[in-house]
């Protein structure tokens, strides 16, 4: 038995699920989701041309140097989550139907949920060229790059890694894997990273996406857990000075959007006044 995620076939446990009656029609939901929310609401945003958009970026994304090599990792995301899937399938057979669905449920109420905040401001950031690369060629036709608040990266990466060691928790397993566990906590961290190293996002996504989660799922992912996220982020992949001062941004825009949260019942409102203190971006023709 296969017991690295990483050695899992996304295409395989895709078809698994599709074909699998205890998780056919949620795993179809759950896609429906993601593409009327994200590739829908987006191109109909970029069409429409009534919804602001708002300019992001921030003046440490400089202390983030473009890294080209790191687009695989930035384009795994969805095969990762997948695979983090294929591994419990695998590994626990039906036993682990129910969380696989719940799993599949809760994406898709994850994208509808940041649709929240994309339907009433979209933002974006600069985007340097990178026109010898097929893969970045692919991402800036197909991609409007309209919705980087809250990074949706970001939020699929968080609800992986805390749902995959949910899993492994009803399932009993913990001991046993632990290193599947920790196999998974770095591969999120590796592509939450890689937004920011492909300039895909501002270091102010990753703030707005974590206080995204711990609005969704504030059990799972509470600002204890956040700052354990993090702590994780940037160690050894940035000068130790440049590493702090990004966490450190990070970790007080996410703190201030939780403080403006306790105000409010809606819980975009942090994001939507902080998207409105932004400068407005040129209409996207």
């Amino acid at each position: 038995m296969n017991d690295d995620v990483a050695l899992q076939s996304a295409a395989g446990t895709a078809l698994r699920i599709l074909f699998n009656p205890a998780l056919t029609g949620t795993a179809l939901r759950c896609f429906a989701s993601i593409f009327r929310n994200f590739f829908g609401l987006q191109y109909w945003g970029l069409l429409n041309g009534k919804i602001p958009v708002s300019r992001v970026d921030h003046l440490l994304d400089e202390k983030i140097p473009f890294d080209p090599s790191r687009v695989e990792i930035y384009m795994d995301f969805s095969a990762f989550w997948i695979r983090c899937q294929g591994f419990l399938l695998r590994r626990f057979g039906s036993a682990a139907e129910n969380e696989v669905r719940d799993f599949l449920a809760a994406i898709g109420t994850l994208y509808a949920f940041a649709a929240e905040v994309y339907k009433r401001n979209l933002s974006t950031t600069r985007r340097p060229r990178c026109l010898n690369n097929f893969r970045f060629w692919l991402i800036h036709t197909f991609d409007p790059h309209l919705m980087c608040i809250p990074s949706l990266h970001v939020m699929v990466m968080i609800l992986s890694y805390t749902r995959f060691r949910k899993s492994i928790s009803v399932m009993r397993a913990e001991k046993d894997c632990a290193a599947q566990c920790a196999e998974v906590d770095r591969g999120a961290g590796n592509i939450t990273e890689a937004v920011l190293f492909v300039k895909q996002h501002s270091v102010n996504c990753i703030a707005a996406a974590m206080y995204a989660m711990t609005c969704f799922d504030g059990e799972l992912f509470p600002p204890a857990e956040a700052e354990a996220f993090l702590s994780a982020l940037f160690t050894g992949s940035l000068p130790d000075r440049d590493a702090e001062a990004v966490r450190g941004h990070i970790k007080n825009l996410y703190e201030r959007f939780l403080d403006e949260g306790k105000n409010t019942e809606d819980w975009t409102r942090p994001l939507l006044n902080f998207l409105a203190s932004q400068p407005q971006a040129e209409k996207k023709k």
